[in-house]
């Protein structure tokens, strides 16, 4: 049982880590040799029929470019928007100084940990393996010219707080750099700084926050109506100023490291003890059969939530709080005499409990409590419901989101309509997330991915190349110049540690996603980012 934990970090990126550390070094090797010393020459390009002079980028956590569970230097640096701020200032294209309100921390914040002490962000530990946090610094106001700034994002941040004074009394990340904290707002300030081109990827907090609690709180998703009313207000004042602008759709949430590291089946036990648990739990499986028997639950539903362990892997013993609590009905056994007192009260931390199924998706944070504690969380008392979706909670989760993409599209289509012009480039980062997780085709409806139509869902299931080939997924991860990046937080994947925000390089993936768009859509001559010039995850 002391080493369950162990391997249950081990889970989350062994696999990988041993083998990408030697394929990150093969890397470099192969980038010298496929480019020795080239003559260096200043890049040059266009803007096309964009004007790119003053570029503004509005959204949370992954425009502000945090990563690693913290907003820091480095991480600010490497923002899919300060790349493309980077990009427009080449030669030709027209733009200036992007200007971001810096962090100025090396670790930055993520929370506070034992004895009060301050975290900041995760690295890689191959000594777990798993993410670590380090020491981290409370963020500090921001000192340089606020009226200067170009990237307004915000951690934390849902759409419908774009125009909320109150969000600089929530929100220190904003209150920061808000103009006038308690009166200004994100748009209000976004708006000030008179944009000629801006970049818009809100809502994801929407539904993310619900699901990184583990479906405990469902008013944490937003309702939408709510959504769609911030959303059109927001766009329709941007669209005002006369600026084109991108427009992004919200990825599927439930594939990401952060809701797959950790696997349902995640208990590994000898023979010794499963036969040692077996015998704890027949108790709870007698009482079961005899609540079927007495027609109080169905046979079906006994065998759902019976526990019995094996050799090997084992499902995670949680709570459900869909499940009807038996409270009352272990009580109505008592009143039978077909149990103790005793025996009722063993009962009870199993009145709404299940072994986990493939459909339910434990929390990276699940890591740190399975198996901890005199009775093995996970294993011998139900793991809580803030650290695993069920799967009535992804579906919740699933839903929100399809729902939230399909008011982006319907808004963006009416100011355009409006305007009688595109005016709003609508960027669908679907496709590129399931090419990365390598989703079937199954799967993609399973997720609802696409817009609500028939090509965008067509559109989405052409980019999925998961194929099973000998139990193998061949399509998992992305090819970049034919190096395949993995969609994990392993050093060749393109998340950051925390498993929600990506990493350098999956920003560098972003950041060309919206290039590409910009050359349709405004025929910009502008380079893509180097993707595999970015760096991976920072280890230790």
């Amino acid at each position: 049982m002391k080493n369950l934990k162990l391997y249950l970090f081990a889970l989350l990126a062994s696999g990988a880590i041993m083998t990408s550390c030697d394929e990150e070094e093969n890397l470099v090797e192969q980038r010298k040799s496929d480019n020795p010393l080239p003559v260096v020459t200043d890049p040059s390009g266009s803007n096309g029929t964009v004007t790119l002079t003053k570029y503004v980028s509005i959204g949370n956590s992954i425009t502000a470019g945090y990563m690693d569970g913290a907003l820091y230097t480095n991480g600010q640096a490497h923002s899919f928007a300060n790349m493309l701020g980077t990009q427009f200032q080449i030669s030709g294209v027209g733009g200036t100084t992007f200007n971001q309100p810096d962090i100025n921390s090396v670790n930055g914040y993520s929370g506070i940990g034992s004895n009060n002490s301050i975290l900041g962000r995760y690295v890689l530990d191959l000594s777990i393996p798993g993410p670590r946090p380090l020491t981290g610094e409370v963020p500090t106001a921001y000192a340089g010219n606020k009226a200067e700034l170009n990237n307004f994002a915000v951690p934390g941040m849902r759409i419908v707080d774009i125009n909320s004074p109150a969000l600089a009394g929530s929100n220190p990340l904003y209150a920061r750099f808000a103009s006038t904290p308690g009166t200004s707002t994100v748009l209000s300030d976004a708006l000030a700084a008179s944009p000629t081109f801006y970049t818009y990827w809100l809502g994801n907090n929407d539904a993310l926050g619900y699901a990184v609690g583990g479906g405990v709180n469902a008013a944490m998703i937003t309702s939408q109506a709510d959504f769609q009313n911030a959303l059109a207000s927001s766009l329709s004042q941007l669209a005002g100023t006369g600026a084109k602008g991108i427009v992004m759709t919200l990825p599927p949430l439930v594939v990401l490291p952060y809701f797959r590291a950790v696997k349902w089946n995640a208990i590994p036990l000898d023979q010794a003890t499963a036969d040692q648990l077996n015998t704890a739990f027949a108790g709870l499986n007698a009482a079961l059969n005899g609540l079927a028997a007495y027609n109080l639950i169905s046979s079906a539903e006994a065998a759902k939530r019976k526990v019995t362990y094996q050799a090997g892997p084992n499902a995670i013993l949680m709570h459900d709080k869909d499940l009807e609590d038996l409270g009352p009905k272990f009580d109505a056994l008592v009143g039978a005499q077909a149990i103790t007192a005793a025996q009722r009260q063993a009962l009870e931390p199993y009145r709404q409990s299940r072994p986990a199924t493939s459909s339910d998706l434990p929390v990276l944070s699940a890591a740190t409590v399975l198996g901890t504690g005199t009775a093995p969380i996970g294993l011998a008392i139900p793991i809580e419901d803030k650290y695993i979706l069920s799967a009535n909670e992804v579906v919740k989760t699933v839903t929100a989101r399809a729902t939230f993409n399909q008011t982006i599209k319907g808004v963006v289509d009416q100011i355009n309509a409006g305007a009688g012009a595109t005016v709003i480039t609508l960027v669908d980062v679907q496709p590129k997330f399931a090419d990365l997780f390598g989703l079937d085709a199954a799967t993609v409806d399973q997720l609802a991915l696409g817009l609500g139509t028939q090509s965008s869902i067509a559109a989405v299931k052409a980019e999925a190349d998961g194929q099973i080939v000998n139990g193998v997924n061949i399509g998992l991860g992305i090819k970049v110049n034919g190096t395949n990046l993995a969609p994990d937080f392993s050093p060749n994947g393109v998340f950051s540690t925390d498993g929600i925000h990506p990493n350098p390089r999956g920003h560098a993936i972003i950041a060309n996603l919206i290039l590409s768009a910009m050359r349709t859509a405004y025929g910009v001559d502008i380079p893509d980012v180097d993707v595999l010039a970015q760096r991976g995850i920072l280890v230790q």
